[in-house]
């Protein structure tokens, strides 16, 4: 068994824990163990890259149909 102390803890955090302990019925460090497996087992969500997650967030407002003009040959290097 692994035993963990946190230092630095605010007193507003450090109350929560409390109270959510106490509405739970056990102690701080069952409260605390509870946070963190509950945390931790949950399953990563999958990474998509920013270009998808951008497309997804805003597939629900439509998209728009760009006209692209067409495109000539590419230009040479200049000369100096």
């Amino acid at each position: 068994m692994v035993s963990i102390t946190v230092n630095g803890l605010d007193e507003n955090l450090e109350q929560r824990l409390r109270l959510q302990a106490a509405e739970k019925g056990v102690s701080v460090e069952q409260a605390a163990r509870d946070i963190l497996r509950a945390a931790l087992c949950e399953d990563a969500p999958e990474t998509t890259d920013l270009a998808s997650s951008i497309r997804d967030r805003f597939a629900p407002f439509g998209g728009v149909e760009l006209e692209l003009p067409d495109r000539g040959p590419i230009r040479g290097a200049p000369r100096f």
